[in-house]
C-alpha cells in the first residue's frame, strides 16, 4: 500500500509539473532577465548611464523635467521615475510629433542623453514575465492570469516533489551528484539537489505569484486595495471671468514646493516616481520609498493639493492595511530588489536553477515515456513472434 501510495504521488507530481513545462520554463527565464534588466540596460545602451565623472549631487526631479521642456519646448511633461543611482531617470513627455516618449535625462548633469519612443528593455522585459505581452481588456488580462496561475502549478509541485523524495533534507547534509551511472541517473539527482536547495526559492515565487493571481481577480472585479486621491474642490479653484480663449491660469503650488511638502511630512522620503497634474482638478501625486528593506519603491505615497500645497491624501507603511501591505511587499521579494545588486544575483542565480529544473523534469519525463513505448513495442514484437511460431 505503501509503495502504490508513493507511485501515485510520484505520478501526481509529474503530472502537475511537465505538462505545461513551455510556459512555466518561459515564465521562468523571462522572469530571471527581468530580475536584472536594469543591470542589462546599462551594460547595453551607453545612454541609460548616468555618469558622473564630477560627482554632482544629483539634481531633483523638477529640474529635469525643465531640461526636457528646454530641449522640446512644445513638449508637456507628464511624469518622472528614477532607478538606481547608476541609471539615468526617465521623463515622459508629448510633442507634435510624439504622442508619447521617455526622455532619458542624466540626474547629475541635466543632459537629456535619449529620447525613446517605443518599449523600454525594462518595461518590455516585465510585461513579457507578467503578462506575456497578452493584451488587456479593460481591467484584466489572460495572459496575466495565465503566468499568475502558473503558482498554483509550483507549489503543487513544491509539495508533491517533498512528498517523493523521502529524507529530503539529506541533501543538505551530504549531496549527491553521480555522474558516471547514465543520464536518467544524473538528470534525477540534478533535479532532486537543485529542488531540496530551492525550496525557500520555490515557496517564495509561489506565494508571491498567488497574491499577483489574487491581485489580477480583485483588479478585475474593481475592487480597488489602495483608494484614488481625491479630485480638487471646486471652491479651491480660482474665480475668474475668463474667456474661452484666455489662458488657464496655472496653480500657483510648484513640483518644487510639492516635494518638500512630502519630505517635511516623511523626513526618510525619496522620491521615485512623480505625476504632475493632468488637469485643473488633480493632485501631484508622489510616490517613492522609505527606511522599510521589505517595502517596495513606492510604499510612501503623497497627493498634493498645487492650489493650497496641502496634502490631501497620503499612505506609508504604518497606515497600509493588510492588502496594501502584500502589495508593496510583493514585488521585493518577487524580484529581490530588497537588497540592491546582491539580492537581485542571488535571485537571477535560483531563477537559473528553477528555470533548470523545469527543464530536467521534462527530460525526465520523456526518457521514461520513450523507455516505456520501446517496452511496449518490445512485448507487441515477442508476442507476433510467438503467435506466428
Amino acid at each position: 500500500m505503501a509503495k502504490m501510495s508513493n507511485r501515485f504521488w510520484f505520478m501526481l507530481h509529474g503530472w502537475v509539473s511537465l505538462p505545461i513545462w513551455l510556459v512555466f520554463s518561459f515564465v521562468c527565464l523571462s522572469g530571471t532577465v527581468a530580475v536584472l534588466s536594469h543591470e542589462i540596460t546599462w551594460l547595453t545602451n551607453p545612454a541609460a548611464r548616468a555618469e558622473n565623472p564630477d560627482n554632482r549631487p544629483a539634481k531633483s526631479i523638477d529640474e529635469l523635467m525643465r531640461a526636457v521642456e528646454e530641449a522640446y519646448p512644445t513638449a508637456q511633461v507628464l511624469s518622472a521615475m528614477n532607478y538606481e543611482p547608476y541609471l539615468v531617470n526617465s521623463i515622459t513627455f508629448t510633442d507634435v510629433d510624439k504622442p508619447y516618449a521617455i526622455a532619458y535625462v542624466n540626474q547629475y548633469t541635466g543632459e537629456v542623453q535619449q529620447v525613446n519612443e517605443g518599449l523600454t528593455f525594462i518595461d518590455f522585459m516585465r510585461s513579457l514575465h507578467g503578462w506575456l505581452l497578452f493584451p488587456w481588456q479593460s481591467s484584466y488580462s489572460i495572459g496575466y492570469y495565465l503566468v499568475s496561475s502558473m503558482a498554483i502549478m509550483m507549489l503543487a509541485s513544491l509539495i508533491t516533489g517533498l512528498v517523493v523524495y523521502k529524507r529530503f533534507w539529506r541533501s543538505f547534509l551530504a549531496p549527491k551528484l553521480r555522474l558516471t551511472q547514465g543520464k536518467k541517473t544524473l538528470l534525477s539527482d540534478l533535479h532532486k539537489l537543485s529542488g531540496v536547495w530551492s525550496i525557500w526559492f520555490i515557496a517564495l515565487m509561489s506565494v508571491t505569484g498567488l497574491w499577483y493571481l489574487t491581485q489580477a481577480i480583485f483588479w478585475h472585479a474593481d475592487i480597488d486595495i489602495e483608494p484614488h486621491a481625491p479630485l480638487v474642490a471646486i471652491e479651491q479653484l480660482p474665480l475668474s471671468n475668463q474667456t474661452a480663449s484666455d489662458v488657464v491660469p496655472s496653480a500657483p503650488v510648484s513640483l518644487a514646493e510639492a516635494l518638500n511638502t512630502a519630505k517635511a511630512r516623511y523626513p526618510d522620503f525619496e522620491a521615485s516616481y512623480v505625476m504632475l497634474p493632468e488637469h485643473q482638478r488633480d493632485m501631484y501625486h508622489l510616490m517613492g520609498s522609505g527606511d522599510h528593506i521589505f517595502y517596495d519603491r513606492y510604499s510612501y505615497s503623497v497627493s498634493v493639493n498645487p492650489w493650497t500645497g496641502e496634502i490631501a491624501m497620503e499612505s506609508s507603511p504604518e497606515t497600509m492595511n493588510t492588502l496594501q501591505t502584500l502589495t508593496h511587499i510583493a514585488d521585493p521579494l518577487h524580484y529581490g530588489t530588497l537588497g540592491g545588486i546582491w539580492t537581485k544575483l542571488l535571485w537571477f542565480f535560483f531563477g537559473l536553477i528553477l528555470s533548470g529544473m523545469s527543464i530536467t523534469g521534462f527530460m525526465m519525463w520523456g526518457l521514461r515515456h520513450v523507455r516505456a513505448f520501446k517496452q511496449a513495442e518490445d512485448r507487441d514484437v515477442v508476442a507476433e513472434m510467438v503467435g506466428e511460431a
